[in-house]
């Protein structure tokens, strides 16, 4: 009867029943936080890539040119090359004369690593990035 008197007395179980009921919610903010990140640094990556495609449009690239300077600026962000996928529009250069304008965009997928974060967004989250400009010559 006395240990149980110095065991109320102290209230360890009291904070392990709290931190059992916060520690799940404290580590979903976590893992959400991390994964927004990861997603947030490929939108950029990706941003970029499109960017690229649509600067190499503009002054003249073909489709093949454009999606060669994506996919190698991917390989050198470190994106899987295979992944990444480019629509260009219009889609033959013939049809791309000085001042009309190429639209490139790029999706890549990202894959989610928190287990139940996958779950709440769908796993692989698609980042999809658009860039539109006037062809120069």
């Amino acid at each position: 009867m006395i240990w149980l008197n110095d065991f109320r007395k102290t209230e360890q179980g009291q904070a392990i029943v709290e931190m059992a009921l916060v520690l799940p919610i404290l580590l979903m903010l976590i893992f959400g936080i991390v994964e927004f990140g990861r997603i947030l640094n490929t939108y950029m990556i990706v941003t970029d890539l499109s960017r690229e495609g649509a600067r190499k449009g503009a002054v003249g690239g073909t489709d093949g040119e454009i999606g060669a300077t994506v996919r190698n600026n991917a390989a050198a962000a470190d994106l899987e090359q295979d992944d990444v996928s480019v629509n260009i529009v219009p889609a033959a250069a013939s049809k791309r004369s000085r001042g009309t304008s190429v639209e490139v965009q790029v999706s890549y997928p990202v894959d989610i690593i928190a287990p139940v974060i996958g779950t709440i967004i769908g796993d692989p989250y698609v980042v999809t990035s658009q860039t539109t400009m006037r062809v120069e010559g």
